[in-house]
């Protein structure tokens, strides 16, 4: 008997929003959505740089779950944005704590997807106690391998011709380290040049990401925007990129391997896996791996599936482990 497809849970408002003062320049966006006597759960989102957005509620049964959003520092709706300064990884998870006391939260499940897994499972290896539960999608581990795949040698092999767009716009003699390159432009004082380099980075970030989806057409640059739409699109690309090449300049502040070889430290709590086969962001490998130290996991690979989280099938095995993760933990 075939099981009809998940989508998603009806659109939702928040319940509450609040920014937390980390005592530092950093203003962090939180978000409580659903039920806040329910099962609470931590969204972690991508990037580094990016953000949260509506739909990112709705992968929970809001019945069932007390759903925690945050933009990360620098990202989205936290202030000021693209700001780098006292910005890393620890710092991020100390941000976690806080929210985590602020709402009188004993422990959560922890979701997250790419760099947002990342985030969780350093979380569960520094604060096992206060996790319930995992479900992770598209696992980055945030090793030097799996950087070189996506900005130095690897991926560009599926892509050559979307690569050397993004290589051209890098002086010929800084072409040997991108991410340095890069850095050094994002976070230099020549406008044009920022935006430019802004640009190429995402639609780089972008063409991988949905390369196995044919409906994916090119959107003429602000074809139906007014100028000052096209300022905010262009300094909202400038911050991500900023944060994110700040992150892989530093190697995501971490150790190498770090992840793996702290392995031994996650709680012994319900880990579900997921990962797109045709995912060339972050390989399969890595849920692979993290499947074989985790031996309590549990791991689907979806077949014609990339890294969005928004692809149907995706949606559907994300949907299918919250709802199966509230049956464990309620």
């Amino acid at each position: 008997m075939t099981r009809s497809m998940r989508e998603l849970y009806p659109e939702i408002e928040p319940v509450n929003t609040f920014h937390l003062d980390t005592g530092s320049v950093h203003s962090i966006y939180v978000e409580e959505a659903g039920n806040r006597a329910g099962i609470p759960v931590v969204f972690l989102h991508g990037g580094p740089g990016s953000g949260c957005n509506p739909n990112h509620r709705r992968y929970f049964d809001p019945e069932r779950y007390h759903i925690i959003i945050f933009d990360q520092r620098g990202c989205n709706r936290s202030t000021p944005q693209g700001e780098v300064q006292e910005n890393t990884t620890a710092l991020i998870l100390q941000d976690m704590e806080s929210i985590r006391h602020h709402l009188n939260i004993d422990k959560w499940l922890l979701f997250g997807g790419s760099w947002g897994a990342t985030l969780a499972l350093l979380y569960a290896e520094t604060h096992p106690d206060r996790v319930s539960g995992m479900v992770l999608r598209g696992a980055f581990l945030a090793r030097q391998r799996d950087l070189d795949w996506f900005i130095r040698d690897g991926v560009n092999r599926f892509l050559p011709d979307e690569w050397i767009k993004l290589v051209e716009v890098v002086p010929e003699d800084k072409r040997q380290d991108l991410i340095a390159a890069f850095h050094e432009i994002m976070h230099g004082s020549d406008d044009p040049d920022r935006q430019k380099a802004a640009r190429a980075w995402s639609s780089w970030c972008t063409r991988v990401v949905t390369w196995n989806l044919t409906a994916v057409q090119d959107t003429p640059s602000g074809e139906n925007d007014s100028a000052a739409e096209t300022r905010d699109n262009d300094q909202k690309t400038i911050n991500e990129v900023r944060i994110e090449t700040h992150y892989a300049l530093n190697r995501y502040f971490i150790r190498e391997n770090q992840i793996l070889d702290d392995i031994g430290k996650l709680p012994e709590v319900p880990v579900h896996l997921v990962h797109g086969r045709q995912d060339i962001t972050c390989l399969p490998q890595a849920s692979w791996q993290l499947h074989q130290e985790i031996p309590a996991s549990t791991l689907e690979i979806l077949s014609g599936t990339g890294h969005l989280a928004g692809e149907n099938a995706m949606i559907n095995a994300l949907v299918r482990a919250t709802d199966k993760m509230a049956g464990k933990l309620a």
